[in-house]
């Protein structure tokens, strides 16, 4: 039996970014292997609109964003509406300047890529680019990473050069977000947000594990939730 869900793919598409190519891959996959059909609409950021009909949303890597407002927005719409939300790489960084912004109060705090002139940045220059590379990721017990991946330690892929800055980690926790996956130096690289039906940000790239043939249980996880999210909504009559 077939499941369907709506997700909106958040994100400036482009056939030069390994991910972009790589999930459409991973979602026939999980049609042919779950019997999840996800129905997938690519909206870049400058023109990502209302997101309230979609079952989940996933903000893509591909940074620097046309719209650093848009993906901030989508996320926000993810957040506030209870909708299935997925943040990979560059949505790992927006997620987190999201919440920093709308929840913590920091109103101008900047991500370094976009604004290197701002006095305030949450987002920073990781002091070694991770493009490229792989790392081990140590997963908290307890959380939702954990009993996803059943591990409390995984290898995963890694494209980028930016991160969170350290010192605004206990801001951010003390008012709701759960860091559930750290490197080996003590480095966020995976967020939630455990009041909400299913919020993860993670700065590796589990959509490129592997060779696309089966997709990460992250992202698994992701189509589960969107489509639980659509069994809510046709049952509540939305």
């Amino acid at each position: 039996m077939t499941e369907k869900a709506r997700v909106a793919l958040v994100g400036d598409r482009s056939d030069g970014v390994r991910s972009h190519v790589r999930i459409p891959m991973l979602f026939a996959r999980l049609a042919e292997r779950e019997g999840i059909e996800l129905d997938a609409y690519w909206l870049p950021t400058d023109a990502v609109g209302d997101l309230t009909g979609f079952d989940g949303i996933w903000l893509v890597p591909g940074s620097p964003y046309r719209s650093e407002a848009g993906a901030v927005d989508a996320v926000r719409a993810a957040r506030e509406n209870g909708i299935p939300f997925l943040g990979t790489c560059a949505g790992f960084q927006h997620a987190l300047l999201e919440f920093a912004r709308n929840v913590c109060g920091f109103g101008g705090i900047g991500h370094a890529e976009n604004a290197p002139e701002s006095a305030e940045r949450l987002i920073v220059p990781l002091a070694c680019s991770l493009v490229g590379h792989e790392g081990a990721v140590h997963v908290t017990p307890d959380t939702l990473a954990a009993r996803i991946l059943g591990a409390e330690r995984s290898v995963e892929r890694y494209h980028c050069s930016y991160g969170l800055d350290a010192r605004h980690l206990d801001t951010l926790a003390a008012n709701g977000v759960v860091f559930s996956g750290f490197d080996g130096e003590g480095d966020a690289r995976i967020a939630e947000l455990p009041e909400h039906p299913f919020f993860l940000a993670t700065l590796f790239q589990p959509e490129l594990a592997g060779d696309g043939t089966r997709p990460h249980p992250l992202v698994q996880a992701f189509a589960r939730a969107a489509v639980a999210h659509a069994k809510l909504s046709v049952h509540s009559g939305h």
